[in-house]
Parts: C-alpha cells; structure tokens; sequence
C-alpha cells in the first residue's frame, strides 16, 4: 500500500493514538509523542499542515519497527 499524501502533523497524532502514542509536550512546530507498548519510544512529529512524504515515510518505519510489523502492514492498518 502507498504511503498517503496530505497528511498533517495533527493527524498523524491522531492516528497513532491507536497503538499508544500521547503527546508528551510540543515545543514550536514540534510534538512529542511518547508510547509505553511494546517498551517505552518516543516519536517527534513536525506540527505542519501537511507532512513532506520523506520525513512521513521516516517516521511510518520508526513506527513500524517498534512495533515489530512491516510498514506496508502499518500502513494499511493507519489508512487501510
């Protein structure tokens, strides 16, 4: 499955509400996710409007590596 387009920091947040992750704090244009599953990791999240493919892509492999799942998997339980 592609990685979508158009995707905002907010709503990436959002999303990742599934699988544990909370706002820790946001300094600026940044969050800070935290998530105790699987082991404690934490995420930073550019608070933009819409995320650049390359850096959602980065933090989508971050994600699914944490999780022990294949991105492509994650993906598609995000947006599937």
């Amino acid at each position: 499955m592609k990685i979508p387009r158009d995707v905002g920091g907010h709503d990436l947040v959002k999303v990742l509400n599934r699988y544990g992750y909370e706002v820790t704090r946001q300094a600026g244009s940044h969050i800070r996710l935290t998530t105790l599953q699987a082991g404690e990791h934490h995420l930073t999240i550019p608070a933009h409007d819409s995320l650049r493919i390359g850096t959602l892509s980065a933090i989508l492999t971050e994600v699914a590596e944490h999780l022990g799942k294949e991105k492509s998997q994650l993906i598609a339980e995000l947006w599937g």
